[in-house]
């Protein structure tokens, strides 16, 4: 098996537009359209199968992880009609990603982490696995830091009972944790932060990046920062893709609100498929199982 580097670096997005509901729409529809003719060529006969999705999960001991990500996955082949879209997991949950990569054969396969950042299970663990199968692998970069990522975080927190609008004493009341699980890995500390500052920028009020395990600082030190600073109106972002033992301690932690995790948002299908096709239109990418440097904000 071949391995692959990224050869063009995306684009900057952090002064990407907020997408509205119209544009996510609109841009879901133009997917389904594009997915449909892209399978019949031009003279009639059907095309060739395109390469694999294959989302890698990261797995969880909680049976709630799994039922989420399995619902994410059917929004996504919902949306985008004739893509072979498959499961794998780093650890803990069937089926393990070896398993679902060698049923794939030698085909070709996009490989997509179910994962908020850098680190190395991107890096390391999920190019291994991938090497142990037969099958020609590509592998995304992490998922975030991206404005859609922003969009399904600010979604969650309203509907946790975050206000829209604010005047300027609640504003200055107000600070939001962005509670993510933690890594060893320095990268993965950097897009939490640059995700926070997106964070920030969208509502207007200070956001702390902050861990369950691992990293520094910790949630609670995160919380007792800002009520010591004045900021009595603390809320937690959970910045975890489903349901688990980290994100329900930070949430419990919580002295004010706690969002949910990103689970099935739209935002998290539409990021997952955006991730598959900027594998597909690399230029001079070969087949491989090494993972994209992923820069400050991934495009």
């Amino acid at each position: 098996m071949t391995a692959s580097s990224n050869p063009t670096a995306p684009r900057d997005e952090s002064k990407a537009v907020h997408f509205d509901s119209t544009a996510h729409l609109m841009n879901r529809i133009s997917s389904q359209l594009a997915s449909q003719l892209s399978l019949v060529s031009l003279d009639g006969r059907r095309r060739p199968e395109p390469p694999a999705l294959v989302v890698v999960a990261h797995g969880s001991r909680d049976p709630r992880a799994l039922s989420t990500v399995r619902a994410l996955l059917d929004k996504v082949r919902a949306q985008r009609p004739g893509l072979p879209v498959h499961l794998g997991h780093i650890e803990l949950n069937e089926p393990l990603l070896t398993d679902t990569l060698t049923g794939l054969g030698d085909r070709e396969a996009i490989l997509v982490p179910l994962l908020l950042s850098r680190g190395y299970h991107v890096k390391r663990d999920i190019p291994e696995m991938a090497a142990e199968t037969a099958v020609r692998a590509r592998v995304a970069p992490a998922l975030g830091p991206h404005p859609l990522l922003v969009d399904a975080l600010h979604a969650r927190l309203v509907e946790a009972g975050w206000r829209t609008r604010m005047n300027d004493w609640t504003r200055g009341q107000s600070a939001v944790i962005l509670a993510a699980a933690g890594s060893r890995d320095p990268e993965s500390k950097v897009d939490t932060g640059r995700t926070a500052q997106l964070l920030s920028d969208r509502l207007g009020v200070p956001v702390v990046p902050a861990y369950a395990t691992t990293a520094a600082p910790r949630v609670q030190d995160a919380i007792d920062a800002l009520t010591a600073s004045g900021r009595t109106r603390v809320a937690i972002a959970s910045y975890f893709t489903a349901p688990g033992r980290f994100a329900t301690e930070c949430a419990e932690a919580a002295p004010w609100i706690a969002s949910a995790p990103l689970g099935t948002h739209q935002a998290m299908a539409d990021l997952l498929l955006h991730r598959y096709d900027q594998m597909i239109n690399l230029r001079g990418a070969g087949n491989g199982a090494t993972s994209h440097p992923q820069p400050a904000l991934a495009g």
